[in-house]
C-alpha cells in the first residue's frame, strides 16, 4: 500500500543524495519516478537537484501555490505511470500542497517521498515540516554530527564572521556558506552570543 514518507534531518546530513539514490534503485527495476523541487530553491539550477558530493538529476520545478496533485496526474497523462514521486527540500511545501501529497498517495496510489529539514535558524518549524510531521505514514531521522562530536539537530544562520544571526526572514536560500548544524547545546551557547563557527570546516584528507 502506498504512503506518504518523511525524511528530515539538519543540514548537510545528505538528504537529497538519499533521495537520488531511491530515484536510482526505483529506475534500476525499470519503474518511472518524478522528482519535485520548489523553484525558489535554484541553488542547481531550476528544475534540477545536486547533493554536495556531486550526484545530480533533472527535475519538476513547481512554485509555492502550485497544484502538486494536478502537476502529478499531468505528469502520468502525458508520460504514463509513476511508481514514485520524490519531494527534495520538502521544507518549503506549504500547508495545502502537504495536503496534496496525501491525495497523491491515497488517491492516486502512489508512495511519496519527502526529504527536508525540521527547523528553521531560529528553532521553529517550517510550515511544510509541521504539516508532513502531522500527516506522514512513517517519518524517519537523517543523522548528522555538529563539530562538537554531538549529533546535530539545530541548523545556525552565520553571518560573515561566523556569529549566529537570530533575526531575519525565515527563508533565505544558501549552503555552507551560510548555515551550520549543530547541536542543540551548541546552538543554546552560539545564539547567546559565545563564540562563532566557521561555517565551512576544514576537512581532513581521505
Amino acid at each position: 500500500m502506498a504512503k506518504l514518507y518523511f525524511y528530515y534531518s539538519a543540514m548537510n546530513a545528505g538528504k537529497t543524495t538519499t533521495l537520488l539514490q531511491s530515484a536510482h534503485n526505483y529506475r534500476e527495476r525499470g519503474m518511472r519516478v518524478a522528482i519535485l523541487t520548489p523553484r525558489l530553491d535554484d541553488r542547481a539550477g531550476t528544475g534540477r537537484v545536486a547533493s554536495r558530493i556531486g550526484l545530480s538529476s533533472d527535475a519538476i520545478a513547481f512554485g509555492q501555490d502550485e497544484d502538486l496533485q494536478a502537476r502529478v496526474q499531468a505528469d502520468i497523462d502525458a508520460n504514463g505511470p509513476l511508481h514514485c514521486v520524490l519531494v527534495d527540500e520538502a521544507q518549503f511545501l506549504g500547508r495545502s500542497q502537504a495536503w496534496q501529497l496525501t491525495e497523491v498517495v491515497d488517491a492516486l496510489g502512489i508512495p511519496v517521498l519527502c526529504y527536508g529539514l525540521r527547523t528553521d535558524f531560529r528553532g521553529e518549524l517550517f510550515e511544510g515540516s509541521q504539516y508532513l510531521l502531522a500527516w506522514a505514514d512513517e517519518i524517519s531521522e537523517i543523522k548528522t554530527i555538529c563539530h562538537s562530536g554531538s549529533k546535530a539537530t539545530m541548523v545556525v544562520r552565520v553571518d560573515e564572521q561566523g556569529r549566529a544571526v537570530r533575526e531575519g526572514p525565515q527563508v533565505e536560500i544558501g549552503g555552507n556558506e551560510r548555515y551550520v548544524s549543530v547541536s542543540r547545546a551548541e546552538y543554546k551557547r552560539v545564539m547567546r552570543g559565545e563564540g562563532r563557527i566557521d561555517p565551512a570546516q576544514p576537512q581532513l584528507p581521505l
